[in-house]
């Protein structure tokens, strides 16, 4: 086994991995909280990488430095597709709580249809270059051969992000709201928890995560399209699955487990069987271990 050429694609397969896990965050804490699948996720995810690129590119007509260009372009990102993710949550799905559960998810599906032609029509269905805006750092260049700068940083972000998102749930009064509708909203609501706050924090939160995830990967690809949010949109979901839908660890091993799959297919077999690999190993866990990998089976009183 040529393993200089396994520990090649490895950091490739985390890097992928963590851009899915930050998707995948936000599918999981949405279906945690209303059981709802968010399917318009990815193209925010989408939004957020076409909001820095018009950022960037101002920014960069105006000469400014490449760290205060990313950082600009990535607090926009972030609080555009905030409100994106509010406000498809109150016109989308708000009024069909209570509605039967399939009328939210075509809702969820003819909102992901309307946000991409949305983009298409007001940008182009070409791909546009993305400029490099994560910087090369010195340090990493006796091993940039295996993983570069940019890959280091999105897996960085992931790290830090799922720390940040992990205390926000635990030890926050927030948190403790999300824990509390998730397991029983009518009950949350008898003691004063404001259910409809919650819900919109939680998908601002897994917006702002899309936001990230689409700032970072369009950055280290170099190109972004109308398009890339639903291919995203549906890896992650598949992550969040594999993972245990519902569950913030499990949303980032799915993910994790995901791109080293698709890694290591792409590189031992070929391109073009890399979702073969991914979505037959889905089938697999799912027919062995229906919950998920981290997922708690749960049982319905009858």
């Amino acid at each position: 086994m040529d393993w200089e050429y396994f520990f090649e694609l490895l950091p490739g397969g985390l890097t992928r991995g963590s851009i899915y896990a930050l998707i995948a965050l936000g599918y999981t804490m949405v279906y945690g909280i209303i059981e709802l699948i968010n399917f318009a996720h990815g193209e925010i995810y989408m939004i957020g990488g076409f909001t820095a690129l018009i950022i960037a590119n101002v920014l960069t007509l105006l000469g400014l430095n490449q760290v205060a260009i990313l950082v600009l372009a990535g607090l926009t990102a972030v609080i555009y597709s905030a409100a994106y993710g509010f406000t498809v949550e109150k016109v989308a799905y708000k009024p069909l709580r209570h509605a039967p559960r399939l009328s939210p998810l075509i809702s969820a599906i003819g909102m992901s249809i309307f946000l991409q032609n949305y983009v298409l029509l007001a940008q182009t269905s070409d791909f546009l270059p993305f400029p490099s805006l994560i910087p090369t750092f010195g340090f990493m260049e006796p091993v940039s051969h295996i993983i570069s700068s940019a890959e280091l940083m999105i897996i960085v972000t992931t790290a830090v992000v799922m720390i940040l998102l992990t205390l926000l749930i635990k030890f926050t009064r927030m948190g403790k709201a999300m824990r509390a509708t998730a397991q029983d909203r009518n009950m949350a609501m008898l003691v004063g928890v404001n259910v409809n706050r919650v819900i919109s924090t939680t998908f601002i939160i897994g917006s702002s995560l899309a936001a990230i995830g689409g700032v970072m990967i369009a950055s280290h690809i170099g190109m972004i399209n109308f398009y890339v949010g639903f291919i995203a949109g549906i890896k992650a979901f598949t992550a969040a699955v594999l993972g245990g839908i519902g569950s913030i660890p499990g949303a980032v091993l799915g993910g994790l487990v995901l791109g080293w799959t698709e890694s290591f297919a792409t590189g031992y077999v070929s391109s073009d069987y890399e979702d073969v690999f991914a979505f037959a190993l889905l089938v697999l866990i799912l027919i062995f271990r229906p919950a998920g990998i981290l997922g708690r089976a749960t049982s319905q009183k009858v």
